[in-house]
């Protein structure tokens, strides 16, 4: 069977299982899952959050120390042992030097642009987590009477619909 003719296959065996309508928060939970026997099974907690801004503030970290070849033996001028070794290849005439200072440049850019990620998912997600519990502060600073005591049921029962 070739490529196309397999491919061909799967398609038709796809448009077959293929539902007329969109399905959003439709499908089953199965037995014992979280959220099983309700409609939304998304929960997230704060100590979930915690762990994944820990995890990228970690990954940062790691990838910072360790995926750095731009700057790994650097010498007087700055030049790390790559963009050395790419500045000599192509000084003795050899396009090799040219493929290493892109890959170089490549490299360097593209982990940049994940310590990015990583700093901006940890700074988010901490970000998040002050800002509901400000949240939480500020809706349980509402629900309390100038004296402090809880609001009346009959109070709270105007928010309900």
């Amino acid at each position: 069977m070739t490529f196309d003719q397999e491919w061909a296959g799967l398609m038709s065996e796809a448009k077959e299982r293929r539902s007329v309508g969109m399905r959003l928060n439709s499908g089953e939970t199965p037995p014992g899952a979280p959220g099983a026997g309700s409609a939304f099974d998304l929960v997230v907690t704060q100590d979930d959050l915690g762990a994944v801004g820990n995890q990228a503030f970690l990954l940062h970290a790691e990838l910072r120390k360790k995926a750095d070849i731009a700057g790994a033996g650097s010498d007087a001028g700055g030049a790390g042992s790559t963009a050395q070794a790419a500045k000599e290849l192509s000084a003795h005439n050899m396009t090799m030097g040219g493929e290493l200072s892109t890959t170089l440049s490549v490299w360097d850019s593209q982990v940049k642009t994940v310590l990015q990620m990583c700093a901006h998912i940890s700074n988010h997600l901490n970000y998040s987590k002050k800002s509901h519990a400000k949240d939480d502060e500020l809706i349980e600073a509402s629900m309390r009477g100038r004296d402090g005591s809880p609001m009346p049921v009959s109070e709270l029962s105007k928010y309900v619909s």
